[in-house]
């Protein structure tokens, strides 16, 4: 079991320790959880009460954090202590997977297959003809990459994922589980008689450096060109994309969201669960979807926020929800006063 000093841990996150310097950890924790030899985090006030009752070793807090009782534990302070975890438990992850390396069997890879150093591949993985796999990857059970997709360093496929004939992956990019990429768009001609012809999908699907992919998700393949994920972008699970749409960079798109084919949606959005986008049109910049917002229209205005079905400003569409709660109470108000109209009148 790996363990790491106090020393050790404000080294990699440009921390400041109050306490002991040499006491070690070994796992990680809820701060209302924690026991000895373990580390947690206070970010949040509301769970201030357990800093001062915890038995954990040591406790990754903000700079700014006035203390209001002793603390038994070791304290390492911090600009954003929500942060800094985050970037120990990346770390953290990162030498747990840097362990596994190895072909386990059995597993299919082509003879034209191109397998870079230190891959670990899963048993019951298959990889098809002509597949670049670059260094670092790593491929858990039951992967499936098809013929001449590329796999940049460092990236991560777990299980289950299943990768289409001509996609490219780029570095450092982790799919999790069942995900699909590369399925084909949902794109049917209408006939006089009422059938549905099949349009091929012969483009293909690109995602650039950094991106994460949730699990159950897919990511169809353009007719023709691609579909794209753009550098940094981050899914959720149970996510669908259609054919040739493209997400911006650094994107944060949340569960269940549909976005329609040939969409383009700019970099640094933010998008709520159960939201969808509808075909051909474009989101600005910055844009801010609310859950289960649906967007019919292009956003043309940068920083926009939008919610409700159809999406409308934030704030207009705040103030619509407010008079409509208030419309009993303004029905009464008119029948009063329409009563005391036809009184007058009478008289």
């Amino acid at each position: 079991m790996t363990t790491f000093t106090a020393a050790q841990i404000a080294m990699l996150i440009d921390g400041k320790i109050e306490g002991d310097a040499t006491i070690t950890v070994h796992n990680f924790a809820k701060i209302e959880e924690a026991q000895n030899g373990e580390l947690c985090f206070l970010a949040n006030p509301k769970y201030e009460d357990y800093l001062y009752s915890t038995t954990a070793s040591i406790v990754i807090v903000n700079e700014s954090l006035e203390l209001k009782k002793t603390v038994s534990a070791t304290l390492i302070r911090v600009k954003d202590a929500y942060s800094a975890f985050a970037i120990l438990l990346t770390q953290y992850q990162a030498l747990q997977t840097q362990q596994l390396q190895g072909i386990q069997q059995p597993s299919f890879i082509a003879t034209s297959a191109t397998i870079g150093k230190n891959v670990f591949i899963a048993a019951f993985c298959y990889i098809g003809e002509n597949v670049v796999i670059e260094d670092d990857v790593k491929l858990f059970s039951g992967v499936v990459i098809s013929n001449n997709v590329q796999l940049g360093k460092g990236s991560i496929l777990h299980a289950g994922v299943k990768v289409y004939n001509d996609c490219l992956i780029g570095k450092q990019v982790i799919i999790h589980a069942g995900t699909v990429i590369g399925s084909d768009g949902f794109g049917f001609a209408p006939l006089t008689d009422g059938t549905f012809k099949k349009i091929p999908q012969i483009g293909n699907v690109v995602i650039e450096d950094y991106v994460e992919i949730g699990a159950n998700s897919t990511i169809d393949r353009a007719t023709m060109g691609s579909t794209i994920i753009k550098k940094g972008a981050k899914l959720d699970n149970l996510i669908q994309i259609g054919h040739n749409a493209e997400v911006g960079s650094n994107s944060v798109i949340a569960a269940q969201t549909g976005i329609s084919g040939s969409s383009k949606l700019g970099s640094n959005l933010m998008i709520g669960g159960q939201a969808g986008i509808a075909g051909h049109i474009s989101i600005a910049d910055g844009t801010k979807i609310n859950g289960q917002s649906g967007v019919n229209k292009s956003i043309i205005k940068p920083n926009t926020t939008v919610t409700g079905t159809p999406a409308n400003d934030y704030v207009a569409a705040l103030r619509s929800q407010t008079l409509s709660r208030s419309l009993p109470e303004m029905e009464k108000r008119i029948k009063a006063l329409e009563k005391k109209l036809q009184e007058l009148l009478d008289k």
